[in-house]
């Protein structure tokens, strides 16, 4: 998976990290998305050129805090209620994921919610200004543990270099999963983007702040560790 172009316009990958996948809303997802979407959500293949605006959009000037693949919602909705200091934007491409998370959010009370439904490349590439995010987050990624399917993994130097260039000096980058191999990848990839920093030697300690949800519960049952890794844009 690559990005080709230029450091300020860069092209979209070829190979996406994701599969289009069936599924419809249950109820309860269906009721969330027609109460909620409307005021917390937005379609990346509908927005304007340019930027978001986020200030505009949440009502209020905060950092950005950038979740990528939100899946069910479980962590996000914690880590937004944890936080209402911030403006948290998760994107996701599957819309059964974003109707469960405004469901789990609304029942935690959660203000301070944006959702995007649509390809992070897109997103980012297109809409998300440079140097603008306090905080990106990326909590266990599709594996592809196949290697003729590494290439659609989603941690990549382009794609690296593509989430650096919108991180603000001294943003974090956080990443989390449960592969082996996958978590080497991300760190070597990580380690090689110039402006990027490792915050420890290696692997972070995990974070007591990230929930620990039922898929990394099913990774422990099946002998899987999960692995943190926390980089900073530098100066």
């Amino acid at each position: 998976m690559r990005l080709v172009g230029s450091e300020h316009q860069p092209r979209l990958r070829s190979v996406v990290s994701y599969v289009k996948r069936g599924g419809r809303m249950t109820a309860g997802q269906q009721r969330a998305w027609e109460r909620l979407w409307p005021s917390w959500g937005r379609a990346v293949s509908d927005l304007p050129e340019g930027p978001i605006d986020f200030a505009e959009w949440f009502g209020r000037q905060a950092p950005v805090v950038l979740e990528i693949g939100s899946g069910m919602g479980e962590a996000t909705s914690q880590l937004a209620a944890a936080a209402p200091e911030v403006n948290y934007v998760a994107v996701e491409v599957y819309e059964a994921g974003l109707g469960q998370l405004m469901l789990r959010a609304e029942q935690l009370g959660v203000e301070n919610l944006r959702l995007l439904h649509g390809d992070a490349v897109v997103l980012l590439t297109h809409h998300v200004a440079p140097e603008s995010l306090s905080a990106v987050r990326i909590f266990y990624p599709d594996p592809w543990p196949k290697k003729r399917h590494h290439k659609r993994r989603l941690v990549e130097p382009s794609f690296v270099s593509l989430v650096a260039s919108r991180m603000e000096p001294g943003a974090t980058l956080h990443l989390a999963t449960d592969w082996e191999d996958y978590a080497e990848q991300m760190l070597d990839v990580c380690s090689a983007e110039p402006t990027l920093r490792n915050r420890y030697d290696g692997w972070a300690p995990r974070p007591d702040f990230r929930p620990v949800t039922k898929f990394e519960h099913r990774a422990r049952g099946e002998g899987r560790e999960s692995r943190d890794l926390i980089f900073e844009k530098l100066p």
